[in-house]
């Protein structure tokens, strides 16, 4: 089944998020390489494709899991939850109705 990841993240935390940053792809890379990936990508602080400083507010991650379980296990392990990026994380299900 398909889960919605979606976190918020914690304000000022821009270069623990550049650190971090190459680890959290590579772990969305083993999702895409598995086909189990459907989208990813964060959420700008200001309504522009790239926010400068303004930063990003969170991210939205749908991937293919067995149990919501494994799903919220896999977000609680991110490389950006451990860098004290994420204040939050939750997988939810997600049906995919269109397109």
């Amino acid at each position: 089944m398909l889960y919605a990841m979606i976190a918020e993240m914690y304000p000022d935390t821009a270069a623990a998020r550049s650190q971090s940053r190459p680890a959290h792809l590579a772990r969305l890379e083993v999702l895409k390489d598995a086909g189990r990936l459907v989208l990813a990508g964060p959420f700008p602080a200001i309504d522009a494709v790239d926010p400068g400083p303004a930063g990003f507010t969170g991210s939205l991650i749908v991937a293919e899991f067995d149990t919501q379980q494994a799903a919220q296990a896999w977000a609680d392990n991110d490389p950006y939850v451990k860098a004290g990026v994420y204040a939050s994380i939750i997988a939810k299900p997600f049906l995919h109705v269109l397109p």
